[in-house]
C-alpha cells in the first residue's frame, strides 16, 4: 500500500497474521520445505517432532540430523512449551549452530587478532543454507497471474517465513563467540536488504492484478532489476552490503527524538490509512510547523546529496560508522534527493562500491567488534542511474523508520544469547576457582548476584518474545523494542562488568569471552538509536515528555 495508495487493505493478504495451531505448523512446514527445496535443499518430515535436512548437489552445509529438543535447559524441551517456537524454528536453529561450530568459530580468534573476517566467503556459506533471507519474500508467480499480467515466474531468493524465523536465527548466532561476525550478518540481513525486499514483496505479485498500465510496468521492471542485481545476490551470499545512513555529526540525535517518533507513527498509519498522500501532506505540515512536536531540519545533519543529471545522480559527501564498508560490494545510501521537507527529501540508493569517485578513506580502529571492519567512506562526483532508487524518490527517510522495530527486536535477540552464555562460563569458572578456602561460586554474594543476572535475561528474553509475537501479527511494537533495546544495552553493561569481576586477573585479558563481551556490548548502548533516544520515544508513548 505504501507504493499504491489507491488499493484497498482488504484486497491484500494480511501478511502480519499467524495461523495457530496445527495448521499453522502445517503451513510454516509446508513453506519452510518448499523454499528450501527451491533454494537446492529439500526438507523430509521424518515424524511430527523432527526433521532431517538433506543437500542436494552439496552446496548446504545443513545438519544431517535434526532433533527440536534444545541442547540446554535455557529452552522449553518441546515446541508446544515455547511462547513463538515451533519445531521448524529448532531445526533452523540447529541447522544453523552446526555452520556456527564448524565454520566460523574455530577461526574466531584469528579473525579478532586480524581486525577482519572473510565476509564473502562466510556470507556465501550462510546465504547457500538460506539463512540470509529467512523472513525475505520468495515470489511464485501462477500460471494464471501470468496470463493476466503477463509476468515471469520470478524468485527473490528468500524463505518466505515470518519475522520469528529472524530472531531465532539471531539468538543463534548469539553463540557466535565474538560479537563483529554477527553484526556484520545483522547488517546484511536486516539493515541494508529490508527496503529493498519491502518493496519487491509489496509489489509483486499481489499487486499484479490491480495494475495493467504501462506505469506500473515499468515500475514492476526497475524493481526486478533491482532485485537482480542487489538483492537476489545479498541473500544468497554473493554480494556483501553494507548501510550507509550515519555521517560525522548525523547519529542518533537526542533533538530529534519527537520527530523521530512521529516518523514511526505515520510509517504504520501510512500502512493502514487508503488516503496515503492527503494523511502524508497533513502530517508533512504539522512536523515542519512544529504542531506536533517537531524539531529540527534533518537537512542538516544528512549532508550526502544526490543531484539528478538527466538519468543519473551525481552524488557527493560521505558515511560514517559503515560496517563492511572495506569488504562491501553494494551500499544502501541514504542521501538528500531534493530540497524539500526533511522528511520527504531523502531516497534510498543502491550504490556499487566499485564505482568510480567511491573512496575508503579509511577502516576505523574500534574500542570492540574488533573482527568486523568499519569504514568512513567519501563520494566524489559519483554518478549512479536513477533506476537504482529502492521505492519511490523522496522515501528514504520513512522506509528507514519501518526497519527499527526489526533491527531493534534482532539485535536485542543477538546479545540475549550471548548473556546466557557469559553468565554459564562464569559459573563454571568461579566453581574451580578457589579464595579464601572455598570455590568463589559458594560465596553468597557472587552466587546471589549471577542469579539476578539470570533473573534480569530471563524478563529481557520475555519482553523480546511479547514484542516479537504482537510484531508478526501486525502490531506497532515500537514502545516495547525501545523498551528490549534499551533494557538490553544497560543489561549487557551490567552483566559483563559483574561478570569479569568474578573472572579476576583472567578477565583482565583477551583470553576469555567475557572481556571480549566487555568490549562488544557496549555498542548497543549506543548503536542503531542511542539509549537517550529510546527513552525519548518511550517517554512519547507515555505521554510524559514536556510540552510547549
Amino acid at each position: 500500500l505504501m507504493f499504491y495508495p489507491g488499493l484497498k487493505p482488504d484486497l491484500l493478504p494480511k501478511v502480519g497474521d499467524r495461523q495457530r495451531g496445527p495448521m499453522r505448523m502445517r503451513t510454516q512446514a509446508d513453506r519452510l520445505s518448499t523454499n528450501m527445496a527451491l533454494r537446492g535443499g529439500a526438507v523430509r518430515v521424518i515424524s511430527r517432532h523432527f526433521y532431517k535436512f538433506t543437500s542436494l548437489g552439496g552446496d548446504r552445509l545443513l545438519s544431517e540430523n535434526v532433533s527440536s529438543k534444545p541442547e540446554t535447559s535455557k529452552a522449553p524441551e518441546t515446541a508446544s512449551d515455547d511462547l513463538i517456537y515451533t519445531q521448524e524454528h529448532f531445526a533452523l536453529k540447529e541447522s544453523l549452530r552446526k555452520i556456527i561450530d564448524q565454520e566460523i568459530n574455530p577461526h574466531v580468534e584469528q579473525w579478532e587478532t586480524e581486525g577482519n573476517f572473510p565476509a564473502h566467503k562466510i556470507f556465501k556459506i550462510l546465504g547457500s543454507a538460506g539463512f540470509l533471507g529467512v523472513n525475505k519474500p520468495v515470489v511464485i508467480v501462477s500460471q494464471r497471474k501470468q496470463e493476466r499480467w503477463r509476468g515471469n515466474r520470478e524468485e527473490y531468493g528468500g524463505l518466505g517465513l515470518d519475522f520469528s524465523y529472524s530472531i531465532a536465527v539471531s539468538e543463534e548466532l548469539g553463540h557466535i563467540r565474538c560479537g563483529g561476525v554477527p553484526m556484520a550478518i545483522g547488517v546484511q540481513t536486516d539493515m541494508a536488504t529490508p527496503a529493498l525486499a519491502r518493496m519487491c514483496s509489496t509489489i509483486c505479485p499481489a499487486l499484479m492484478l490491480f495494475c495493467h498500465h504501462s506505469g506500473c510496468r515499468v515500475w514492476f521492471g526497475r524493481a526486478n532489476e533491482l532485485k537482480k542485481e542487489f538483492l537476489l545476490p545479498s541473500i544468497m551470499g554473493d554480494k556483501v552490503a553494507c548501510l550507509g545512513v550515519s555521517e560525522v555529526g548525523a547519529g542518533s540525535d537526542v533533538s530529534q527524538l519527537l520527530k523521530d517518533h512521529l516518523e514511526i507513527q505515520w510509517c504504520w498509519k501510512m500502512i493502514e490509512e487508503p488516503e496515503i498522500r492527503q494523511f502524508n501532506n497533513h502530517l508533512g505540515a504539522d512536523i515542519l510547523s512544529g504542531e506536533k512536536g517537531g524539531m529540527m531540519n534533518v537537512t542538516d545533519c544528512i549532508k550526502t546529496k544526490a543531484v539528478r543529471d538527466g538519468d543519473e545522480y551525481v552524488i557527493n559527501g560521505g558515511k560514517m560508522w559503515t560496517t563492511n564498508g572495506t569488504q562491501a560490494d553494494w551500499m544502501c545510501l541514504l542521501a538528500n534527493t531534493s530540497d524539500g521537507p526533511p522528511h520527504r527529501n531523502k531516497s534510498l540508493i543502491c550504490l556499487p562500491m566499485n564505482l568510480p569517485g567511491v573512496n575508503i578513506a579509511r577502516k576505523i580502529d574500534k574500542l570492540g567488534m574488533w573482527s568486523s571492519d568499519t569504514a568512513e567512506v567519501f563520494f566524489d562526483d559519483v554518478r549512479v542511474p536513477c533506476k537504482n532508487v529502492i521505492g519511490q524518490e523522496g522515501m528514504g527517510f520513512t522506509y528507514q523508520m519501518l526497519q527499527f522495530q526489526e533491527e531493534r527486536l534482532w539485535a536485542v535477540a543477538n546479545i540475549v544469547t550471548t548473556m546466557d552464555i557469559i553468565i554459564q562460563e562464569t559459573i563454571q569458572y568461579t566453581r574451580q576457582r578457589k579464595i579464601f578456602k572455598q570455590p568463589v561460586l559458594y560465596h553468597q554474594s557472587v552466587h546471589f548476584r549471577l542469579a539476578e543476572l539470570q533473573t534480569e535475561v530471563e524478563l529481557l528474553r520475555s519482553l523480546l518474545y511479547r514484542a516479537t509475537a504482537l510484531y508478526i501479527k501486525g502490531n506497532d511494537v515500537t514502545k516495547l523494542a525501545s523498551m528490549a533495546k534499551l533494557k538490553g544495552g544497560r543489561l549487557a553493561r551490567e552483566l559483563s562488568d559483574s561478570c569479569l569481576q568474578y573472572w579476576g586477573g583472567m578477565g583482565f585479558t583477551s583470553d576469555v569471552l567475557v572481556s571480549r563481551f566487555y568490549r562488544d556490548s557496549r555498542l548497543l548502548s549506543i548503536g542503531a538509536g542511542a539509549d537517550e533516544v529510546m527513552l525519548g520515544i518511550i517517554s512519547k508513548y507515555m505521554d510524559t515528555l514536556p510540552r510547549k
